[in-house]
């Protein structure tokens, strides 16, 4: 142990700087380790200690550690009083961890799967954007619009695809930031004062206190950050895409217009609804389902945009997508903001409003890097929170210099781009006697860990904001934007632990399962209790959002994280938590800030295989709905998978049937792959909801 701490990236550190403690990564001895047939000195540390604490202790004995540890465990590495900080010490660890994978993270990019990563999370991420540009554009009085929205995007996507150490998080602008944003302009803009420069000191600020929060290890609190929160942003998130769309009808009027737009938006709704469902069927080939699942929303907003022109419709007028001159600000202004044509006294007035940022920015970007690189997905290559909220400090400084946007983490779109770039292979599924049962089961091996798919949508990004595909642009009518919305927020929605433990409470109890996970909590009132104060936790961020206090939601979506370490342990037992909640990711993801809290004292290893009990598995996926409300959704159809693909990832774990309707639909992880099906051509794989 000590001497390969000293060599590759942990030259002349000790393990304790290396590695922070943490659970069990891998707990049986006889599967093959995650990591394959990796050499460097990180992941050969890794395979001899797996917990990455227990210097000079075996497997076993780690394991039956682990499950001594009662649920809510916290796992430390500092061995010092929290109050102590080592300034930089996250930052420096991250890179000595991630720098010896750059080479790799170009290298291994020359691999078939990069190329529909890139399409696919191009249209994943443009889509939303232009969405969030229309409302920011009518609520800013257009200081805002879509190639400010663009430009963003653009930022973010090469930033952290050449610079970060989670260069699978795909960072753009989302709801959120978009609430915040004319939130600003409605308290600042009846006081004369310049909103972009006021703008412009907030991201100043923000990146400040970015910095300082990245410099004192501030990202070792996300072990904290367990399923409870990230459900209850998941499902605010949800309901202001659903606000967002009733908002752009709502501008159109009463006339003609006004209908037209409504019956096209619901028609949008049906039809990429429609998509995401036959994609996950058993209808078609494999092919044909994977290409509605992927592309039939762009497709269908495409359709649209030229429907409105055929027969008698097109004699009536509709409200389009209001786009600017290429390359230019949408505002006749230029992109360098003045930052200095404000008075001295706005400039500290915008220190608050940066808190209230940075606090969002803290919680949304680093839930999003932590679903993106969750339990599911096989990654070999480590993780850094600390450097990446220092780079994400640095884009808000930037983006508010040129009067853009905050760019941060987005949700779904950076766990859809993993999903992308898994590898899977075929596994015969053998009964026990050894022999075949005509059945194949497709495990991911391992993803596709590189830099230039990010790097490569965020350049095509740049591309639309040229004069001709703005020409396009400016043709999509507003109702199309709003069926938008509404599947964005219904997806959302059905993907949500939250709307996953109501139906269970909502559904007959002699039609559910014996062995559905829920079932194993004795008192029916520790469900109705997690699930209301769930709901009265969605139910005070969205109604602060309807006030002009709606800046300060960010600091009721942070009150969440102590809500669920120091009450509910108060009012649920050890075990009615292990069931209703779990970490967010994996010990393996979680290293970076030395370990994970909550949950049941099980192993979070990336699945190597099938599980002996349907019921736990069926459980993790019950409980994987969080912030996934938004990233479990689809706007392109993404985790919507049918019973045969969600095998994908080897969790073939129990009888698909432990799920009714849309719970059913979204988490059961059963599935088996006919003789004839092919291997997955873009992402089809299976999300937990």
């Amino acid at each position: 142990m000590a001497s390969s701490s000293r060599s590759g990236a942990g030259a002349g550190v000790s393990p304790e700087d290396v590695i922070p403690s943490g659970p069990v990564v891998s707990s049986d001895p006889e599967k093959p380790s995650r990591f394959g047939n990796l050499t460097s000195p990180f992941h050969r540390r890794r395979r001899n200690d797996p917990i990455g604490a227990g210097r000079g202790t075996d497997t076993t004995t780690a394991r039956e550690g682990c499950r001594s540890q009662p649920a809510g465990h916290v796992s430390r590495s500092d061995g010092g009083p929290w109050w102590r900080i080592r300034l930089f010490r996250g930052m420096v660890n991250d890179i000595r961890r991630r720098a010896p994978y750059y080479m790799s993270d170009w290298r291994d990019a020359w691999n078939y799967r990069v190329v529909p990563a890139t399409v696919y999370m191009y249209f994943a991420n443009i889509l939303p954007a232009l969405a969030f540009s229309l409302d920011m554009f009518t609520k800013t009085d257009m200081q805002f619009g879509v190639n400010e929205v663009l430009l963003s995007s653009v930022l973010g996507a090469v930033v952290f695809a050449l610079l970060a150490c989670q260069p699978l998080v795909i960072v753009g602008v989302t709801g959120p930031i978009t609430v915040f944003n004319y939130t600003v302009f409605d308290i600042m803009a009846p006081s004369g004062t310049n909103y972009l420069a006021f703008m412009c000191w907030i991201g100043l600020w923000s990146l400040v206190f970015h910095w300082i929060l990245a410099i004192t290890n501030s990202c070792n609190w996300l072990r904290y950050v367990t399923r409870f929160p990230c459900d209850i942003f998941g499902f605010y998130v949800a309901f202001i895409y659903l606000q967002k769309g009733i908002q752009v009808l709502e501008r159109l009027g009463d006339d003609a217009s006004f209908y037209l737009s409504v019956v096209l938006s619901i028609l949008v709704f049906a039809i990429a609804y429609a998509c995401s469902e036959l994609g996950e069927s058993s209808l078609f080939t494999h092919p044909v389902r994977v290409f509605l699942k992927d592309y039939g929303t762009p497709l269908t907003v495409v359709f649209f945009t030229g429907f409105v022109h055929m027969g008698k419709m097109a004699g009536i007028p509709q409200e389009t997508l209001p786009t600017s001159k290429a390359f230019f600000p949408t505002a006749d202004r230029g992109w360098f903001i003045h930052f200095w044509d404000i008075k001295v006294g706005e400039v500290f007035l915008a220190i608050p409003f940066a808190i209230l940022l940075t606090i969002l920015f803290w919680f949304d970007h680093n839930v999003s890097s932590l679903i993106a690189q969750g339990t599911e997905f096989p990654l070999r290559k480590p993780a850094g929170f600390h450097w990446d909220l220092f780079l994400l400090g640095l884009t808000t400084g930037v983006a508010g210099l040129l009067g853009l946007p905050f760019p941060n983490g987005l949700i779904p779109q950076a766990p859809f781009h993993t999903e992308s770039l898994c590898v899977t292979e075929v596994v015969a599924d053998e009964d026990e006697s050894g022999n075949g049962k005509g059945h194949y089961e497709f495990k991911a091996t391992h993803v596709v860990e590189q830099r230039v798919s990010n790097l490569a949508q965020g350049l095509l990004t740049l591309g639309t904001m040229s004069g001709p595909l703005l020409v396009v642009l400016h043709l999509i009518p507003q109702g199309v934007m709003a069926g938008l919305f509404f599947i964005m927020g219904f997806q959302a929605l059905e993907a949500n632990g939250i709307t996953a433990k109501i139906l269970f409470l909502c559904r007959d109890a002699t039609l559910t399962p014996p062995n559905h996970p829920l079932k194993s909590i004795q008192r029916r009132s520790a469900i109705w209790l997690f699930v209301a104060i769930e709901l009265i936790g969605f139910g005070a961020t969205f109604a602060i959002t309807q006030t002009v206090a709606a800046v300060g939601f960010p600091v009721f979506i942070f009150a969440l994280i102590p809500v669920r370490a120091l009450l509910l342990p108060r009012w649920l037992s050890a075990h009615e938590l292990s069931v209703l909640d779990e970490p967010t990711a994996s010990p393996f993801t979680m290293e970076s800030v030395s370990g994970t809290y909550g949950g049941p004292a099980q192993v979070l290893d990336a699945p190597e295989g099938p599980s002996e009990s349907g019921g736990e598995s069926e459980g993790k996926n019950l409980r994987g709905g969080g912030a996934q409300g938004a990233r479990g959704s689809g706007l392109l159809g993404g985790p919507r998978r049918s019973r045969e693909e969600l095998a994908e990832l080897g969790e073939a774990r129990g009888d698909s049937d432990a799920y009714g309707g849309a719970t059913r639909r979204r988490n059961s992880t059963a599935g088996r792959r006919g003789e004839g099906d092919e291997e997955i051509g873009v992402h089809d794989i299976d999300r937990r909801g």
